[in-house]
C-alpha cells in the first residue's frame, strides 16, 4: 500500500508537477529533507520546493529504480533527470540534461507520507553543471 503512495508521490507530484494532489499524498504535518540540502514542513513549503526545482529543471522526471517497503517506511533507489533551463545550485543554465542518482526514506502515518528524507549524488550533478 505504501509503495503506490510513493508512486503516486512521484509520478503525480513530481513528473506531473500537479501540485492539487499534494493533500492526499502528503500528512498534513509532513516534513521534508531534501537532497539539494533544503528542509520544509507542510504542504507549503514542499509545494515551493517542487516548483524551485522545476523552474531550474525542464522535462524533470523522477526514475524509480527500486523500491522496499517495511511497516510504515518505504526505501527508494531513484535517478532524477531534467533540462538545466534556469540557474541551479548557483550554476547558470547550460540548457544541458543532467541525470544523477539518489534514495530517499519515507514514513508514513494515517496512510499518508509524514516525513522524507532524500540523498543525492551532489557530486555527480554538480560536476554536469559545471561543464
Amino acid at each position: 500500500m505504501h509503495k503506490l503512495q510513493v508512486r503516486k508521490f512521484y509520478e503525480v507530484l513530481w513528473d506531473d508537477h500537479n501540485k492539487e494532489e499534494i493533500a492526499s499524498v502528503l500528512h498534513e504535518n509532513f516534513t521534508f529533507r531534501g537532497s539539494l540540502g533544503q528542509e520544509k514542513k507542510g504542504h507549503k513549503g514542499f509545494s515551493e520546493y517542487v516548483d524551485m526545482v522545476h523552474n531550474a529543471l525542464g522535462d524533470y522526471k523522477c526514475i524509480i529504480e527500486e523500491l522496499i517497503e517495511e511497516e510504515n517506511k518505504v526505501f527508494a533507489k531513484m535517478s532524477f533527470t531534467g533540462i538545466h533551463k534556469a540557474k541551479f545550485l548557483n550554476y547558470e543554465a547550460s540548457h544541458k540534461r543532467v541525470t544523477w542518482k539518489g534514495c530517499a526514506l519515507f514514513t508514513f502515518k494515517a496512510g499518508k507520507i509524514s516525513d522524507l528524507w532524500v540523498l543525492g549524488d551532489l557530486k555527480n550533478l554538480e560536476n554536469q553543471l559545471n561543464t
